[in-house]
């Protein structure tokens, strides 16, 4: 599920410095990413959003993207960019066809690199 335009977050640091992005869609439905990694190209950063699931304590359920078992929008992982909203808190929004080829072909670099060195 790439963001909307602008999409509502909340972040939660975890052990080993992990930070799990709650975002919240149009309905009100919750989705859980873990932030792999922050990419900075062209002077604006992009955040890789892998799905996870998170336990609710309360209740015991899980809030899980694996709905059907089905690959769909909310089951990939996606880069989002990481801009400053009114309040100065971080929001997602979804980068332009030419912001997304940019940091693809920098993740690709960066793979690349990561295969050469190993």
């Amino acid at each position: 599920m790439a963001p909307e335009k602008e999409m509502p977050m909340n972040e939660e640091q975890l052990g080993d410095d992990e930070i799990i992005v709650v975002m919240t869609d149009n309905e009100g439905n919750e989705y859980y990413y873990v932030q792999e990694l922050i990419l900075e190209v062209q002077g604006d950063k992009y955040a890789l959003l892998v799905p996870t699931f998170e336990e609710d304590d309360e209740e015991g359920h899980c809030h899980c993207h694996d709905h059907n078992h089905e690959e769909d929008d909310e089951d990939s992982a996606f880069f989002a960019k990481m801009v400053l909203d009114e309040s100065g808190e971080e929001a997602y929004i979804e980068p332009t066809d030419e912001e997304f080829e940019a940091v693809l072909a920098a993740y690709e670099a960066l793979i690349d690199e990561e295969e050469n060195e190993n």
